[in-house]
């Protein structure tokens, strides 16, 4: 399909892809070439490519597959006093889609797949209970687990050891044709939000083939920015960053805008591109339209909910929806501070200064903050525990927000999506953690340094313990940790590390960007002010600050077991109260009463728990903190200069063109047109007409235009999550400033 739709350079350069004009149509050299062979041999030997045998496997489990539901949906018709002939006909048929129907899948990935059948076969019923039923009796098939309640239904297990996720949709047709064309309009017709949801999945996979100027460009391009994700922490759609649909299309996009660029292009491209990004202008393959079906579209214009949206990644199949709800303030702050990353070191390595193992090198999570909140997740069995951390993993977001909510976004969440088992329990465990900072650059007044989330994450605890499949043994633990308390089961080697030395490769971009590097407090990776341990640093506190921060008797291993329970433990780690207030009962009853600690430094108990949290940053914060919920200025915006580029070209502004949200792309390259008027549909309707009367580039970097205000004030109305906090006893997180 790739060979078929790669065109010359010449036809490139005359098509236009996406809503807006190329931002060059110029090819590779012999350097680029040569990069794109070392990236290539790169991702083959960090082993993103499975093998030819592999590959048979899974067309042996769809096959399989194939043949099981087609049969499932025959014996239904035959039930249902259908005509031999109409049993006969009786088909069912199987898509894909994901990252095996886009081509970049890898060893041991999972294949998304989609069945579709006839209108008298529903999913409650004849899906999920039925076809649940056959899969169950066939030895191929394991750890099977039915999802009917989630956004799009699933059916999750393994087949002969690989992992499939299938979905359903009943179509509008009494016989489903073997050659059914899903991208046609017409297979939408008369069914219900969730099967429409359920299609999706395959049209947008096939729309966003159809919409690169080089699939096998694309598809290694896509290659490397999901390895890169994954190494640096940033790849979990269900924690509040990017899934791999979201990193397909922001890679599409990309394509387009340089439609004869190599892989390697490609890859120093994506991050110059989204680097001065200013989200939250949506990022888009297509013209949003409408259709008669009436099914609802992203449109801020309309929907109130799509304007809190922060990050809007379209998808170009309809109906168009925002693919990256998920995203957050914190979340999106974090990956940011990634592209920042990703965008130095593509820039050494077009100066010969990196290779490509710097670009992929893993992100330190537990050397960048001083506080984390680990949430430990713990069930009798494998078997239980599977299903209840599937249900916490997709509540955790819900935590991050309510967070933002509670301290009017003062307090920064850095959810982490790896996966920590502590295998010394002797029951099933699993943990995730959360960093935690004041954020950079606020002033702070005397007295109002604390923020008060012991409310929070009850709130959330209480949620979390709704679940409609609880059983005894389910447990969910939220405590706080400093960094040098970090359980030990976290590192791959059982012991702390220590911590690294900066990149050489970094080292001389730092010393010219030091101005810049005072200001950029965001950075995920902290450039220390000084060189010191993580004691040495601790040990700048003063003792009465010390006193507060910690109690004397701090382990660096999992917390031991208490009260005989092998799977509970204490509410209380390294001096941050979590447990659940005695006066609001949060079920089941295995919950415990929160216990006091010595927070004080007085020796005795504190009757209101806290904890002081370090701060890298020595500036105070000035205005209101006691206000619960209150307008956030945006700090979405990304500015041109994060980049050091020397050679950075002329920037351009393209309307994006769609109604109030005429978004203005940063163009990075030199196009034709720079002093264009942008014609910004304002949150009234009216088109604004606003002429650009000053240059828009400074040290070749987009600068701060006032021409977005129309658009700001349409998609920056709300950020995050800003309904009233519960009043509730609060868990307290001080957070002070150093000298």
């Amino acid at each position: 399909m790739g060979s078929s739709e790669v065109g010359s350079t010449g036809a490139h350069a005359l098509k236009q892809y996406g809503v807006t004009k190329p931002i060059s149509v110029a090819g590779p050299t012999e350097t680029d070439l040569q990069r794109t062979g070392e990236l290539e041999k790169f991702l083959v030997e960090a082993g993103l490519y499975e093998s030819s045998e592999e590959a048979a496997r899974r067309e042996e489990v769809l096959g399989q597959l194939d043949l099981i539901v087609k049969s499932w949906v025959k014996q239904l018709t035959s039930q249902r006093g259908y005509t031999d002939q109409m049993v006969e006909e009786a088909n069912a048929v199987l898509f894909t889609f994901g990252s095996y129907r886009l081509g970049v899948n890898g060893r041991g990935a999972d294949i998304d797949t989609l069945c579709i059948g006839p209108s008298y076969v529903n999913r409650e019923e004849d899906f999920f209970i039925i076809l649940h039923e056959i899969l169950s009796e066939r030895e191929e098939v394991t750890e099977l687990q039915p999802v009917p309640d989630a956004h799009v239904p699933v059916m999750k297990f393994k087949f002969n050891g690989i992992s499939i996720d299938l979905l359903y949709a009943s179509v509008s047709l009494l016989v489903v044709p073997e050659d059914l064309d899903i991208s046609h309009g017409s297979v939408l017709y008369n069914v219900d939000e969730p099967t429409v949801r359920s299609l999706n999945g395959c049209r947008v996979a096939d729309q966003i083939l159809r919409l690169v100027p080089n699939v096998e460009n694309f598809r290694t391009t896509l290659r490397c920015l999901k390895l890169w994700a994954k190494r640096r922490g940033v790849y979990s759609n269900v924690t509040g960053f990017l899934g791999g649909v979201n990193w397909a299309l922001l890679v599409a996009r990309v394509c387009q805008l340089y439609p004869n660029a190599v892989s390697s292009m490609l890859v120093s491209r994506f991050f110059r591109v989204y680097t001065q990004w200013r989200w939250p202008n949506p990022v888009m393959l297509c013209a949003i339209e409408e259709d008669e079906l009436g099914f609802p579209v992203w449109d801020p214009r309309k929907n109130p909910r799509d304007r809190t949206h922060q990050m809007p990644i379209i998808t170009p199949a309809y109906p168009c929806m925002n693919s990256s709800y998920n995203v957050s303030t914190s979340t999106l702050r974090v990956m940011n501070e990634q592209f920042q990353f990703g965008n130095r070191i593509c820039e050494d390595i077009e100066l010969n200064k990196a290779s490509w193992n710097a670009l992929f090198e893993p992100y330190h999570f537990f050397e960048s903050y001083k506080n984390y909140l680990q949430v430990d997740i713990v069930a009798t069995d494998s078997d239980d525990l599977r299903i209840w951390k599937g249900w916490v993993e997709s509540r955790l977001r819900q935590l991050t927000l309510k967070i933002e909510r509670d301290t009017s976004g003062m307090l920064q969440c850095h959810p982490y999506p790896n996966e920590y088992i502590d295998n010394s329990r002797r029951c099933g465990h699993s943990a995730f953690f959360m960093g935690l900072q004041r954020t950079q650059g606020l002033r702070i007044q005397e007295g109002q340094q604390q923020f008060d989330i012991r409310g929070t994450v009850d709130e959330f605890k209480h949620s979390v313990n709704m679940y409609m499949f609880w059983k005894p043994g389910m447990e969910i633990h939220v405590s706080h940790v400093r960094r040098k308390q970090i359980p030990s089961f976290v590192f791959p080697e059982g012991y702390r590390r220590p911590r690294p030395s900066k990149p050489t490769n970094l080292q001389n971009s730092e010393k010219a960007n030091s101005v810049e590097d005072e200001h950029d407090h965001g950075s995920s990776e902290r450039r220390p002010k000084r060189k010191m341990s993580v004691e040495e640093d601790d040990m700048k506190s003063s003792p009465g600050k010390r006193a507060s921060v910690s109690p004397t008797q701090l382990k660096s291993s999992s917390p031991d077991l208490s009260n005989g329970s092998p799977c509970s433990k204490p509410e209380v780690l390294c001096g941050l109260i979590v447990g659940t207030p005695q006066s609001v009962s949060s079920s089941p009853g295995w919950q415990t009463p929160m216990a006091l600690s010595d927070l004080d430094g007085s020796g005795g108990r504190s009757s209101t728990a806290y904890v002081k949290l370090k701060e890298e940053s020595s500036e105070a914060q000035s205005g209101p903190s006691d206000q619960r919920v209150r307008s956030l200025k945006d700090s979405s915006d990304v500015n041109g200069n994060a980049s050091s580029s020397n050679d950075m070209e002329d920037v351009n502004l393209e309307p994006v063109g769609y109604g109030c949200c005429t978004a203005t792309e940063p163009i990075l390259d030199k196009v034709e047109g720079l002093n264009q008027g942008i014609s910004v549909i304002a949150s009234s309707g009216e088109n604004v007409s606003l002429q650009e009367s000053e240059p828009v580039l400074q040290n070749g970097l987009v600068d701060e235009l006032e021409k977005n205000a129309a658009l700001g004030a349409v998609m920056k109305l709300h950020e995050g999550v800003n309904t009233e906090s519960v009043q509730k006893p609060v868990m307290r997180l001080s957070l002070t400033t150093t000298a």
